[in-house]
């Protein structure tokens, strides 16, 4: 049940996804039907959110149970009593779940209009309201205290400040204006806040806007995946190599009880004061940020005595996580995919760049976790292959909880391979809505199963680098 339209690319790119998810592996294994079939179902889901709210609790200062008594409460008052659970996970004991109601069909649509970004309007679907800077366009006349109807520009072609709007546009809800139209464009400067607080989203998920904000964060499921999958112990000395904006750093600190040393590196100035902002929010001692690009941080000969920060010497860590940066195919929603192919070709050599620094960087026996948001072969599988030639010392690993399906055919890796390897993929399951009713009559573990397939693209790989020789 597509609600939304299936997402667009760019001609050449999606040219390339064509091939990528038509190659020969996969129709040998499959048949032309069952790939085509996969390809178009993988298509309509990545327009949709997630059909669960993944939030991480921060286990470093409270329960589990306190917080989800707590989010329960919560969720009642914003939804005015109706009653949505909050589900514990049995395989990653530190989350919760929350069902996403919609989509709903039936919403009235005022005559008022007001137009979002894209980015603006993807937040509001996975439960933000709408903040003044995601504006872009409002009706004539709209005061504050009107019912507005609410769209996304997900092609970016509306122009700041328009009275009206007649190009590609998804409705994503209503909601109440904060403001007039007169305050939003003032010329006196961007204003900051809420523009338009929704009340009728077409997606009812919670907002967590200064909701508990040093007790949770917000994380995709597979994201929380990867930090178990890493299992740092406590008094180790782990990497985090492209740790913006903090959220698998703060998990891996919390994993370690807060004892050892967590390392978290981002080469963009305003992502590291995130880390450390995330790391103080959480209260968490054993992260230190740096502003370093991390494929400069092997030192081929020793620095300065107590140099604590970048570069490092080699085999200096116990374990290290590359979330490398990607083109970011897997996550949703997304119904308009703006990167151009040599964007998307670009990851592949700056990946394996870290990667080779990442391998120089561990200690023989250490653990090197490789992982990305996106779809494609060449960032994932095919990175995967490459390694395990280029670096004779790594040796790939089970990896648990293993909770995606296995790696995509298409990179020449034996099965036995991509049984080890970890690929979350959202065209596993028929795409489908939640309603209250389907809701109540559905099993927990059923319900579990299906925020475990209903998430967003993701990729993992497990590495432990064996005893030089």
């Amino acid at each position: 049940m597509s609600f939304f339209p299936k997402i667009s690319f760019q001609r050449e790119v999606e040219e390339y996804l064509s091939k990528v998810f038509r190659n020969n592996e996969l129709i040998t294994a499959l048949g032309t039907q069952e790939v085509e079939s996969k390809y178009q179902s993988l298509l309509s889901h990545l327009s949709h959110p997630p059909g669960f709210t993944t939030v991480r609790v921060n286990t470093h200062l409270t329960s589990v149970k306190h917080v989800k008594k707590l989010l329960f409460e919560e969720i009642q008052k914003q939804f005015k009593g109706l009653c949505v659970p909050v589900l514990e996970h049995p395989k990653l004991q530190d989350i919760l779940l929350i069902p996403v109601i919609g989509p709903r069909h039936n919403l009235e649509k005022h005559a008022s209009e007001v137009i979002v970004g894209a980015q603006c309007g993807y937040a509001v679907l996975r439960g933000a309201h709408v903040y003044v800077p995601g504006i872009v366009s409002t009706t004539k006349f709209m005061k504050a205290g009107d019912l507005v109807s609410v769209y996304s520009d997900i092609e970016g072609k509306c122009k700041r400040g328009a009275k009206e709007f007649e190009g590609v546009k998804v409705f994503l809800g209503n909601g109440i204006s904060e403001l007039s139209r007169s305050e939003i464009f003032s010329s006196s400067g961007p204003l900051k806040g809420m523009g338009i607080r929704m009340t009728e989203p077409v997606y009812l998920s919670p907002s967590f806007d200064n909701v508990l904000p040093s007790h949770l964060f917000l994380q995709n499921l597979p994201s929380v995946v990867v930090g178990h999958i890493l299992n740092p112990q406590p008094g180790e000395r782990i990497l985090d190599m492209c740790a913006a904006p903090g959220g698998k750093t703060t998990h891996l600190a919390a994993l370690m009880h807060d004892q050892g040393e967590v390392i978290a590196m981002d080469k963009i100035a305003n992502k590291v004061k995130k880390i450390k902002e995330n790391a103080e929010l959480l209260q968490l001692n054993c992260i230190k940020a740096f502003c370093y690009d991390g494929t400069k941080a092997l030192s081929v000969e020793k620095t300065e005595d107590e140099q604590e920060g970048p570069p490092f010497l080699p085999e200096s860590f116990d374990r290290i996580l590359l979330d490398a940066p990607c083109s970011g195919m897997g996550q949703r929603p997304n119904m308009a995919y703006s990167l151009t192919l040599k964007e998307v070709t670009s990851y592949q050599p700056l990946q394996r760049k870290l990667f080779t620094v990442a391998v120089g960087l561990l200690k023989p026996g250490g653990v090197l976790v490789y992982s990305t948001c996106t779809i494609t072969l060449s960032e994932n599988e095919e990175q995967v292959a490459w390694a395990l030639k280029t670096f004779p010392c790594l040796q790939l690993q089970a990896q648990e909880p293993h909770m995606g399906g296995e790696g995509m055919r298409g990179a020449g890796l034996p099965l036995d391979q991509l049984k080890l390897l970890q690929r979350f993929d959202p065209s596993s399951m028929t795409l489908q809505g939640m309603d209250i009713s389907s809701l109540q009559d559905s099993r927990e573990d059923d319900l579990i199963s299906l925020a475990n397939k209903d998430c967003i693209g993701f990729f993992i790989a497990k590495f432990i680098k064996l005893n030089s020789k």
